[in-house]
């Protein structure tokens, strides 16, 4: 009798795994929805600037950092990604559409990162 009691308990922690972790997984993922946004304006920084148009590339790059700046996570590869964005912003700005590019990928590789 305690074996089946055994089996049945464990059988149902199981199942509670099996449903309770994806969501949990979930909640974690929409706590990144800020990083996944700032990526993605990150990446369309670098492409604008790798043709040239340095003033989309800025719009982006602005975008991207308002994104990861409210991401309220606390890493070191977002630290660097913002540093990244705010170079991405300078230069293009200056008009500078290569520089705002290479920021722009540094920026996006960095956030990337952040798990």
């Amino acid at each position: 009798m305690t074996i089946k009691i055994s089996h049945s308990v464990m059988a149902l922690a199981a199942v509670g795994a099996l449903v309770g972790m994806p969501m949990l997984n979930g909640v974690a993922l929409a706590g990144n929805k800020h990083v996944d946004e700032a990526v993605e304006h990150a990446r369309g920084a670098a492409s604008h600037g790798k043709e040239g148009h340095a003033d989309a590339c800025v719009q982006h790059a602005e975008e991207a950092l308002k994104h990861a700046q409210g991401a309220g996570v606390k890493n070191p590869h977002l630290d660097e990604g913002v540093k990244h964005l705010k170079e991405a912003v300078q230069h293009g700005k200056a008009g500078h559409a290569d520089a705002c590019k290479d920021h722009a990928e540094g920026g996006a590789t960095h956030l990337a990162e952040v798990k």
